[in-house]
């Protein structure tokens, strides 16, 4: 018998290109879901995914599950919302997905004092460096630095998100000044790696000289921000 936790492991990996990519969304090993996927299909009794060389593609019971198995768990947890609004009390499972350093520093404790005010409620809280994957799956919230892609979710801007230039005291004073963004072609440049996005070119505006791109090279790169700007502070390189 399938159990509301099979359903939403299965809904993972079919919007999932690869068992990795799965595996890395569930914070769980690849074998695991390899071993999980292989048991569920022994106790269904029927083949859910084939392997080819494109990817995972569903097989007929497997699309069945996934589409079918989509409308329960919405239902489930619709059922659940109008249950606790009857009771006045917040309850219910609360998906939250968020960047790696922003995340930790700024949304888990935000996380934690809701948690606090509301006990009846379970919360899942998963850092990544590119937190927008999540959007096609059915988190509740996604919090997002950058650009969005077109997408029929309710988006609301948090913040601006202004960037300068940064380097540590130590690392300016072994290195010819920086008068110009072009400057930075030869200096050490650490570059954050988040949100598939082309980190390697730095943009920059001014009121009056208007705006600039630079290719810079990077020594150093990183999906961690408290990283970058760990190296940054011992004086590696610049980042923006």
């Amino acid at each position: 018998m399938l159990s509301t936790d099979d359903l939403r492991f299965f809904h993972m990996i079919a919007s999932a290109p690869s068992l990795a990519e799965a595996a890395r969304r569930l914070n769980v090993t690849p074998p695991a879901v390899t071993q999980r996927l292989r048991a569920l299909e022994e106790r269904v009794g029927v083949k859910l995914i084939d392997r080819t060389s494109r990817g995972l593609r569903l097989t007929d019971e497997g699309e069945l599950i996934a589409s079918d198995g989509a409308d329960i768990i919405s239902a489930i947890e619709q059922l659940s919302e109008r249950v606790a609004s009857r009771t006045r009390q917040v309850s219910g499972h609360l998906r939250v997905a968020a960047p790696y350093g922003f995340g930790r520093r700024h949304v888990a404790p935000v996380v934690c004092d809701f948690a606090k005010s509301h006990p009846a409620i379970s919360v899942t809280l998963a850092l990544s460096d590119s937190p927008i994957r999540q959007m096609a799956d059915n988190w509740d919230i996604v919090v997002h630095i950058g650009a969005l892609p077109e997408s029929d979710r309710l988006v609301t801007t948090l913040a601006p998100n202004s960037r300068i230039l940064c380097a540590a005291p130590d690392y300016l004073a072994r290195h010819p000044p920086i008068q110009t963004p072009q400057d930075l072609t030869a200096h050490h440049c650490l570059a954050l790696r988040e949100n598939d996005e082309d980190v390697t070119l730095w943009r920059f505006a001014h009121a009056k000289q208007g705006k600039v791109t630079v290719r810079i090279k990077p020594v150093m790169a990183s999906n961690d921000g408290e990283i970058i700007r760990d190296w940054a502070l011992a004086g590696l390189g610049i980042i923006l």
